[in-house]
């Protein structure tokens, strides 16, 4: 058993975002990459294969260039060396395009493979982090990060190997093709020109890489208001408050435009400073040349390899500035992506923990002990527990920790102190996996997928047959309701299941519950939404459906649990009676007070502390 010390939780500490250097990102990339480094291997190889033809044409045009300076008489020689160098220059042309579609084609594959591994590992990250995490953030601003970072997954691996890599083979065999052909100068031309662009590319890039940040922040943040209003539509409607939404997504779409202004304009600055040193570095190479024929230490084919080096120097060495930003923005957006990954899991399974085996199914709470935030306990010093094959009900006033039992007892918090077991089994012991296997739950707010009826109802065991989810459907009463319809079980239920009425989803959500047919239920509010018909029908079959399972019934309507087992009445965190209806209204305590009020017609719900309980 674990300790019972009555200490309320302090709140994770708040998660500082780590900075990483470029090296560290791309350290945490290779791992994924490795898997495929046969692929990776093969595209290089096609790779250099593709930069040699490539560094060939010059050449090859350089000597056709000098072949054409013949004597008149040499006809043959004009007919066959210029001709049979010309197909040489097509094939060396061909050449470089094919090696290159070959490494496309080799490497499709890993890179594809790559940004699928890793999105899907962010994916299920997420869906391990705590209830606290996913009440916090911000959805539309965390789609676009791994959205981005996905993208940021395909451009990094294509940049690096594909554009930096075989510029600098290209690089390096230009310049020893200069050094060796002509005099040093060519290649110190060459050298000293390459080593300005890259130092003030990356130098200025540095420098204006805050700016590209500050854009991607206020996209997301703007993306976040664009589905926070939409996703909220009935809201804004409600309050007639479309034009102070279109404000605030204003606002936003402003500090975006600026933030945008800011990138373009150092952006350009950059351009133009690359342009510069490149057209300084061909005026100085194009007139060494031009100086070197007419001393006639060089040919005009010398001028015109000169000439060609230079401008497929030029074209990759240009796009090396664009190559550069998007690697800085892709390692930025993708080490937001693996920042992702870095949250910490506050509720984790211990290493080693079995799988939770139940017998029974009697769940205990023993002094248990929780909050959400310390300075507010929620749950003081709790104990009672749900018999084998029993109902009991949890009633009192809001903010008295009713709903808070139920994400305990899922685990999506762990408790402060004391211990909450099913069959002997305490819940920090066991996988989460089998443990929330074993529980079924009609939630008071039931959220849909934006899917068919049948798909919603089927979510509660992926896999069931229509008959099953058809039986299901007719123990939660909906189903005539279904076939009413035009598309019967195949009718969508829209965003959220905004398409159907709240008692229409309660159903669903019933239905669902009924077809994972778990050991243990848990039924929060399960009738809040419906009519006093549909309720005393489903009231029926919940405890029909009940009969020989573990069920907690979370329960504002104390008509609703006068057949339950045992009544738990909280206040403040805390038991302050028990029994059966009977036992409790002859008490003549806080629940005869609350079944009065309600008898009466009056509202029991007054909040005990503050009505903000998340």
């Amino acid at each position: 058993m674990r300790s019972t010390a009555h200490s309320l939780p302090a709140l994770p500490a708040v998660e500082v975002p780590r900075a990483h250097t470029d090296w560290q990102i791309l350290a945490r990339l290779l791992p994924y990459l490795w898997r495929y480094r046969w692929r990776v291997g093969a595209a290089l190889v096609f790779l250099v294969g593709a930069k040699v033809a490539n560094v060939g044409v010059p050449v090859l045009l350089k000597k056709m260039i000098d072949a054409l300076s013949i004597r008149p008489g040499d006809t043959a020689a004009l007919l066959v060396v210029p001709a049979g160098l010309v197909v040489a220059y097509g094939l060396l042309r061909l050449s470089t395009s094919l090696f290159t579609e070959l490494r496309e084609l080799t490497f499709a594959k890993a890179t594809e493979g790559t940004a699928r591994t890793i999105s899907l590992e962010v994916f299920r990250h997420l869906h391990a982090l705590s209830l606290r995490f996913h009440l916090e953030r911000q959805t539309g601003g965390m789609t676009r990060d791994i959205e981005r970072g996905t993208r940021a997954v395909h451009s990094l691996i294509s940049y690096s190997l594909y554009s930096i890599f075989p510029t600098l083979i290209e690089v390096t065999m230009v310049l020893g093709i200069l050094a060796v052909k002509f005099d040093a100068w060519f290649a110190w031309i060459t050298l000293i020109a390459l080593v300005l662009y890259i130092v003030f590319t990356i130098s200025f890039t540095e420098w204006r890489t805050k700016f590209r940040k500050q854009m991607n922040e206020a996209d997301s943040k703007a993306h976040s208001h664009a589905i926070d209003a939409l996703l909220n539509y009935e809201t804004v409607k409600y309050f007639n408050n479309e034009d102070f939404e279109a404000r605030r997504y204003d606002e936003s779409l402003e500090r975006l435009r600026r933030a945008a202004l800011k990138s373009q304009t150092t952006l350009s600055l950059l351009n133009t400073g690359q342009q510069l040193i490149i057209a300084a570095a061909l005026i100085a190479m194009l007139w060494r040349a031009t100086a070197g024929v007419v001393a006639h230490r060089m040919t005009l084919g010398d001028l015109v390899m000169v000439n060609a080096f230079m401008i497929q120097l030029y074209i990759p060495l240009n796009f090396l500035g664009v190559i550069y930003r998007e690697i800085k923005q892709s390692l930025t957006d993708l080490d937001k992506m693996f920042g992702l990954l870095e949250k910490h899991r506050e509720v984790d399974d211990a290493p080693g923990a079995p799988p939770l085996v139940v017998s029974a199914g009697h769940v205990r709470f023993e002094r248990v002990s929780f909050a959400y935030d310390p300075a507010r306990p929620i749950l003081r010093d709790l104990s009672f527990e749900i018999p084998p094959g029993k109902t009991v009900a949890v009633v009192g006033p809001s903010g008295a920790g009713k709903s808070t039992l139920a994400r305990l007892l899922y685990r999506f918090y762990d408790i402060a102190s004391g211990s909450i077991t099913i069959d002997g089994q305490e819940l920090r012991s066991v996988t989460q996996a089998s443990l929330r296997q074993a529980i079924g739950i009609v939630p008071q707010d039931t959220v849909l997928f934006n899917d068919t009826v049948e798909y919603n109802i089927a979510y509660g065991r992926p896999g069931a047959s229509h008959d099953e989810v058809v039986a299901a459907a007719s123990a939660a009463h909906i189903h005539a309701f279904i076939a009413a319809t035009p598309l019967g079980y195949a009718t969508m239920v829209g965003e959220r299941g905004l398409k159907l009425s709240g008692g229409e989803k309660q159903r669903v959500a019933i239905a669902r519950t009924l077809l994972k047919n778990p050991p243990i239920l848990i039924f929060d509010e399960a009738t809040s939404a419906l009519d006093s018909a549909n309720e005393r029908a489903i009231q029926a079959e919940l405890k029909s459906v009940s009969q020989g399972k573990t069920a907690l019934v979370i329960a504002h309507r104390l008509s609703t649990v006068v057949d339950a087992h045992e009544i738990v009445v909280l206040e403040q965190g805390r038991v302050v009676e028990r029994g059966n209806h009977a036992e409790l209204l002859a008490r003549e305590g806080a629940y005869a007070r609350m079944w009065r009020l309600q008898q009466s017609g009056q509202h029991a719900e007054v909040p005990a502390s503050s009505p903000l309980t998340p």
